[in-house]
């Protein structure tokens, strides 16, 4: 049988298909590149935004028009509205969040034990969805209450995996090639919690890093009440890339209270300054809500005001859209959409300024960058692109394509959003 996968949303669900795509070729299935050319095709959906869940139907559509014979939806947006993705085309049957880890067991009608034994090694994703970075789930669900969110919905309590599996994953990616691995999850800094000894994600980082030769390690989002100052220390080991995406949400403290997130403008700030004199390469990114119920235009300017201080290295702005089932969606005030809007193209614009500075100190320097992506043939050999350690944007020229391969690179100059450098010392 031959399988295609897809998804909509977060590294988490990258991550996921990956697995999917895993357990499939060990029975002998092969995964295809398109919709089109599938016996089955399985989209792991997201429900996070209204955008991401109409991102999410338009997604199985296409699948039906391209002549999918069976689709299979999952995730998020379908365990919160299973019955409307019943009714999508060629839609058959549905694998809500809770029964995702046991779908492809379930499909083939074998016992879960069957997939316990040693992986077989990574072959990234053909098609759209093919990553040189490895993503490994390493946690799953939430067990805060941000009253914007309807993952906890969707996802559950928070549970962790443990460190002997996602080892065992993480082997699998290094013996397929991988060069980057990325630990996710829905709340990664609480992995560990959930267990009859809790443990704290340093020492999943700390074991990965003693027991594997892995060349580079990232972190996917974590949440900045789970770290304190010593977690920085991680970073003396150099394969640990210097890159921290630090979800805030508001820079008002009064908004993050009636957010209910778990932390303050000034206690995130504190933070960021202990991250940077620890790793002072580090690139420090996150997420923010613009237009949350009652926020003020007084509130907005305070985190304007905020990111114009703490200067971050980007981010994503994200225009506040009621999800069902949420606290937030009950709260009086909702703004109209065009000052949502307005505000949302005001914190893009102060992010590009602060992104457009951190990207500038760079220049002249050589860093190590990881080859994502070959495009066309150029008088000057081929144009590639790729990304360094603290997520600069590459592109070179080299005499062939460098896909999956790790160069040390002089940045000559900034050009827009990208960093466009000299291959000086090649396959690391």
């Amino acid at each position: 049988m031959k399988i295609f996968l897809d998804m909509v949303g977060c590294r988490l669900n990258q991550a996921e298909i990956e697995q999917m795509a895993r357990q499939f070729r060990a029975q002998g299935h092969e995964i295809g590149a398109s919709a089109a050319q599938a016996d089955l095709v399985i989209i792991n959906t997201c429900a996070v935004t209204s955008q991401a869940a109409a991102d999410s139907r338009q997604k199985i559509r296409h699948a039906a028009r391209a002549g999918a014979k069976e689709i299979i939806p999952t995730g998020c947006w379908t365990s919160l509205l299973p019955a409307e993705a019943l009714v999508l085309p060629a839609v058959q049957r549905i694998v809500t969040n809770e029964s995702k880890d046991r779908l492809v067991a379930d499909l083939l009608g074998l016992p879960a034990e069957e997939f316990d034994t040693e992986p077989l090694s990574r072959a990234p994703l053909p098609g759209l969805r093919q990553r040189t970075r490895a993503f490994i789930k390493v946690q799953d669900g939430c067990d805060n209450a941000c009253t914007f969110c309807v993952t906890t919905l969707a996802r559950g309590s928070s549970r962790s995996r443990p460190a002997a599996e996602v080892l065992a994953d993480i082997r699998a990616a290094v013996a397929g090639g991988a060069r980057e691995i990325v630990l996710t999850g829905v709340h990664l800094g609480s992995w560990g919690q959930d267990f009859s000894k809790p443990q704290p994600l340093r020492d999943l980082v700390q074991f990965i890093l003693a027991e594997t030769d892995m060349p580079r390690l990232r972190l996917s989002s974590l949440e900045p009440w789970d770290l304190d100052e010593d977690f920085f220390s991680l970073w003396s080991d150099s394969r640990l890339m210097p890159h921290l995406h630090l979800p805030l949400q508001s820079g008002s403290a009064s908004v993050l209270k009636r957010m209910l997130r778990k932390t303050t403008p000034e206690s995130f700030l504190a933070l960021v300054a202990a991250a940077r004199v620890a790793c002072p390469q580090v690139a420090i990114t996150t997420d923010l809500i613009v237009g949350f119920p009652g926020e003020t235009e007084a509130e907005f300017d305070e985190t304007v005001r905020f990111l114009n201080e703490i200067q971050l290295a980007g981010g994503h702005v994200f225009t506040y859209s009621a999800r069902p089932g949420t606290p937030a969606a009950r709260l009086k005030n909702q703004l109209p959409l065009d000052i949502r809007k307005r505000r949302n193209a005001i914190l893009r614009e102060v992010l590009a300024v602060s992104s457009q500075n951190y990207r500038q100190q760079f220049v002249g320097q050589s860093l190590p960058v990881l080859w994502e992506a070959s495009s066309e043939l150029t008088e000057r050999g081929w144009r590639i692109e790729g990304l360094s350690g603290n997520y600069l944007r590459v592109t070179a020229f080299a005499p062939a394509p460098r896909w999956n391969q790790v160069d040390i690179v002089r940045l000559n100059a900034l050009a827009g959003e990208v960093m466009q450098g000299t291959i000086q010392k090649v396959d690391l």
